[in-house]
């Protein structure tokens, strides 16, 4: 189907998801997002950050579907800072696996690009096939990041 037959919904903290909707959202990106996915609640926590259900900067979810299913899923939290952190992160992005190879995440980034005010960040396994969709768009991997988990 071409691309002029989905539709890209954006949730943000004017116009927030159901609570139905964001639940297909945290299923998506917990089947899609496959070996680089998370557990269900921090997708979910991320989704209500990036549409103020909790204290946060904010940011947005952007949803492309094709007729009712979802084919494309990108959650961006605005991080409060500027310059020295970018001021959004890319938390998830996902096509769904049976639609891939169709310009579906080429259109999420660019989306994405477009709605963000300010650098963004994102982090990616290094073995991830998607690292090539990001650096077509311009990321670079300037650090080497280290966490202490407690």
């Amino acid at each position: 189907m071409p691309m002029t037959a989905q539709m890209t919904q954006k949730f943000d903290a004017v116009n927030r998801p159901t609570e139905n909707e964001k639940n297909e959202i945290v299923d998506f990106l917990y089947t899609h997002l496959e070996e680089y996915g998370d557990p269900k609640p921090a997708i979910k926590k991320a989704i209500n950050y990036s549409v103020k259900e909790h204290a946060s900067f904010g940011g947005f979810t952007l949803v492309i579907r094709d007729d009712k299913e979802i084919t494309g899923v990108v959650v961006v939290n605005e991080t409060g800072m500027e310059g020295y952190i970018p001021e959004n992160i890319l938390v998830y992005i996902a096509t769904h696996s049976g639609h891939r190879g169709k310009g579906i995440g080429k259109r999420l980034m660019e989306d994405t690009i477009n709605y963000a005010k300010g650098d963004i960040a994102l982090h990616v396994e290094k073995d991830n096939p998607a690292k090539f969709l990001y650096e077509k768009y311009g990321f670079k991997n300037p650090y080497l990041e280290m966490r202490l988990k407690r």
